[in-house]
């Protein structure tokens, strides 16, 4: 290599296989986080009867994600079902960030700036209206 630096260069089908694997891991992991959740909750509550005659809402602590993840520390299962549906729900916003990385090394300012718009965007929707 005669005193060369090896270079590292990325295209586009290095990009999607990243994305792909992000995408597939990410749904395997989500639904492994809400199975546990389901078997936590049925060992724990299966054996209760519904009570149809009055409604009841969501819990308050799983209306938000600060809710959710402190909800994790007592092992409860509609919890760990609730930050299934959010690690769910963040891999799409994964995503988005790492098209910004590969739109930086790619050097591409328009579309850098495009996802940047999504990304906050999406953060905002998931955090903001707290």
């Amino acid at each position: 290599m005669n005193g060369s630096k090896l270079k590292l260069k990325w295209g586009d089908p290095d990009m999607e296989l990243i994305i792909s694997r992000l995408m597939r891991y990410g749904i395997v992991l989500a639904s492994l986080i809400v199975i546990i959740g389901c078997v936590t909750f049925l060992a724990k509550h299966g054996s209760e009867k519904p009570h149809y005659s009055q409604f009841v809402g969501q819990p308050e602590q799983f209306t938000n994600v600060s809710g959710i993840i402190s909800s994790l520390t007592s092992m409860n299962g509609l919890g760990l079902i609730a930050f299934g549906l959010l690690v769910l729900i963040g891999i799409p916003v994964m995503r988005v960030a790492f098209s910004i990385a590969s739109f930086m090394v790619e050097k591409d300012k328009t579309y850098v700036i495009i996802t940047c718009i999504v990304f906050a965007l999406l953060l905002f929707s998931l955090f903001g209206q707290q």
